[in-house]
């Protein structure tokens, strides 16, 4: 457990199953903590559109409820071209999703599409020592924000004018009047952090959008916006997975909130190297019970927190499929405890 929080502690029964329940109202909605997240895809080395669509149904069919997207997922413009995508493909990841449910035989209205406003895609990432001042209009000569070793990037823009419009410009592409579920997609330093949340802000009071989400954010952050949207921050997206702990306890503070915590990247990342030492544990465990390591990494997630939801990517039916099938997969007190706190 995470810092020995009495929050996030949680029992199990004799058969090993622990005490929280599979889904959570979230953002409307009730439905099942595990969730799919759709940027592989939708960027670079994405599958064909059919075939992405096929896995989104295949995904809705096995039970999932909850697709993550954002405005920023699309092709970015080759190495030296200085840009930040392809204009036609901007919004991929937004029609990709809106398609998919359109073409679902399934109840549509149970399921809640959230997205992220304030990023673009880049594969040049250059090295920024002072930040770009908060009026700059020119979008190529922002900050980038890229992992050591990693192999794509990001580039911030977030000023509340970029924010407001990119969030409409998602609700369009969703076909909905509202966003049921919008993300700040993460602090932008040359703007602000109050300046990004008064612009969610504002799209709550427009009714522009349902509910209002932060992604890779601290403790201060949460707390700032907090204060400013109140009730409508609902939920943190930070990374959290074996390989990419929780070392500010962002997730024990949003159990002091009473936030929600979603977690991307949930298996490592699929880009972005990390540490596969991490999920010998996990391993051994999926040996004994003839499963995959990815799911037994997803149910022991599942078992940090109970307002956790954690949105696995996937390529093919194949891939989701075994994702969601960790919600029904119970973990005894020896096997979690062979799998230790990591948190």
């Amino acid at each position: 457990m995470m810092g020995g929080m009495t929050a996030l502690q949680h029992s199990t029964d004799s058969a090993g199953s622990t005490g929280f329940a599979n889904t959570v109202d979230f953002a409307g909605h009730r439905i099942p903590r595990l969730g799919m997240g759709t940027m592989a895809l939708a960027i670079e080395g994405r599958p064909d559109r059919a075939t992405a669509i096929g896995t989104i149904h295949a995904a809705l069919d096995a039970g999932v409820r909850y697709l993550d997207t954002a405005w920023s997922y699309y092709l970015p413009t080759a190495p030296g071209m200085g840009g930040t995508g392809v204009p036609a493909d901007f919004g991929y990841g937004e029609t990709l999703v809106r398609d998919a449910i359109a073409s679902w035989d399934g109840p549509r209205d149970e399921v809640l599409v959230a997205t992220k406003t304030g990023y673009r895609r880049t594969i040049d990432v250059a090295e920024v020592t002072e930040p770009v001042a908060s009026d700059a209009s020119d979008t190529t000569a922002r900050q980038r924000l890229q992992a050591e070793g990693s192999r794509y990037g990001w580039m911030a823009d977030s000023r509340p004018e970029t924010m407001i419009r990119d969030a409409k410009e998602s609700a369009m592409r969703l076909g909905v009047d509202a966003l049921d579920l919008l993300y700040s997609h993460g602090p932008d330093p040359a703007v602000p952090y109050e300046d990004q949340m008064g612009a969610l802000k504002t799209l709550l009071d427009e009714g522009v959008i349902h509910y209002a989400g932060i992604s890779r954010v601290d403790n201060a952050q949460i707390d700032t916006a907090r204060e400013i949207l109140g009730d409508g921050l609902i939920a943190v997206q930070n990374q959290f997975s074996p390989s990419h702990p929780d070392p500010e306890h962002t997730m024990a503070h949003c159990a002091e909130l009473g936030l929600d915590f979603v977690c991307w990247s949930p298996l490592g990342g699929f880009l972005d190297p990390f540490d596969q030492a991490a999920y010998d544990p996990f391993r051994k465990v999926a040996a004994a019970r003839g499963v995959s390591y990815q799911r037994v990494v997803l149910a022991w997630e599942l078992t940090r927190y109970d307002r956790l939801l954690t949105i696995p990517s996937a390529r093919n039916p194949r891939e989701i499929n075994d994702s969601f099938a960790a919600t029904e997969l119970s973990l005894t007190p020896d096997e979690l405890a062979a799998l230790g706190a990591r948190a």
